[in-house]
């Protein structure tokens, strides 16, 4: 197994680290059905095949496992290759898998591209392709289309082609992306918008959430129950009185999170959320991951001051390592300050909250620790619930 790709001098520098860059999924089977194509229409195997990208850069990508089926007469009937994945430094459960593409001539003028073993299909609304098509995007689907295009033109066959991508390893990893969630079964997705895969993206882990809720959007959801991550998500599962058919995550990013809902019509959004992140939100953080910031004692800390508590209290809170620690601190003070205080963090979670969409989108939030469980919530918390739940019976009907 080896990788070449002209990508040798393609970086990024992240925390002081020199990350090389990789290609997508897309740029792979566009590579795949090209050299396939030439396979098909010159009856010699292909080594290696040059691709531009959308992002404009040329890639020089190797060819394996080509093979050139051929009829009765000799001549080719079927090629098919693949090219193996290389997203660089970025952790991706596609690296180094292979994929591949079949190439056959059709009577119909036009290139018809589709997707084989391997190649999720998609099975709802709301996403790239319509329900019923291979899971390959738009962006891959005319660079398989203009790469193939361009082998037709040079070598003067002016008919149709049919090209399947297929990605052996496919449905297994596929178990671990977002693709069962959003409704893409029997494998992966084609992706790839540049072409390139830049290493530790933020995009793309963006655009997963911006694709579920669209997702959720299109099957009729206005109001949405939204968690960071696991621990929220475990947690709404023991709050009995909301549903959680339109439940999706959001990872760090709250606040393009609800950029995203404002742009596409959400209505509004409850967030379930430990304790450990929405603290920031009560400073008005509004990506919770620890290295933009990490102010969560000195928030508690400034909650319970507002909220009465003395200096060497908030000296201590100070000094604690995990928001569990600051709140046993808070228990030690006695139960009225610490509902105040909680009450306090609620108030400016939701004003953080009204601030990023300037109201347009109603928003709350119930807080839970680990250990404690329910810890407050928002006052438009009551509101949302009972629009969420009759939006699903609605829908339902």
């Amino acid at each position: 197994m080896g990788f070449k790709s002209g990508l040798e001098e393609c970086y990024v520098i992240k925390n002081h680290k020199k990350l090389r860059c990789g290609y997508t999924t897309g740029s792979c089977a566009a590579a795949a059905a090209k050299a396939a194509a030439c396979m098909l229409l010159t009856g010699n195997p292909v080594e290696e095949t040059a691709l531009q990208t959308p992002k404009g850069i040329l890639l020089h990508l190797l060819i394996e496992e080509g093979r050139i089926e051929r009829g009765p007469d000799g001549s080719p009937v079927r090629a098919s290759c693949a090219v193996r994945k290389d997203g660089g430094d970025d952790p991706d459960a596609t690296n180094g898998i292979l994929i591949c593409a079949a190439v056959e001539r059709r009577p119909e003028e036009g290139i018809h591209i589709d997707g084989g073993t391997g190649v999720g299909r998609v099975t709802k609304p709301g996403l790239n392709q319509p329900a019923g098509n291979a899971a390959i995007n738009d962006t891959p689907r005319r660079m398989i289309r203009e790469a193939v295009e361009e082998i037709c033109e040079m070598h003067g066959y002016g008919g149709g082609m049919s090209v399947v991508i297929s990605i052996p390893e496919g449905e297994e990893i596929a178990g671990r992306t977002f693709n069962p969630r959003l409704g893409i079964v029997g494998g992966l997705s084609v992706l790839g918008t540049s072409g390139i895969v830049m290493p530790m993206s933020e995009e793309a882990l963006v655009e997963s959430i911006r694709t579920e809720m669209k997702m959720l959007h299109a099957a009729g959801a206005e109001y949405l129950v939204i968690t960071p991550g696991n621990y929220g998500e475990t947690f709404s599962r023991q709050m009995k009185d909301i549903d959680l058919t339109y439940e999706m995550k959001c990872s760090n990013y709250v606040g393009e999170t609800i950029d995203m809902a404002e742009a596409m019509g959400i209505r509004g959004i409850l967030f379930i959320a430990h304790i450990g992140k929405f603290i920031k939100v009560s400073g008005g953080i509004m990506n919770t991951h620890s290295r933009n910031a990490d102010a969560r004692a000195e928030l508690m800390a400034a909650a319970a001051l507002r909220s009465g508590a003395g200096a060497e209290d908030a000296r201590r809170i100070l000094e604690t390592n995990t928001t569990e620690e600051s709140l046993d601190i808070l228990a030690e003070c006695g139960e009225v300050l610490y509902g105040k205080t909680m009450e306090e963090i609620c108030r400016r979670v939701q004003f953080y909250l009204n601030a990023r969409c300037k109201n347009t989108v109603k928003l709350g939030a119930v807080l839970f620790s680990s250990v404690r469980g329910k810890l407050g919530e928002t006052d438009t918390v009551p509101e949302l619930i009972e629009l969420i739940n009759t939006q699903t019976e609605r829908i339902k009907r």
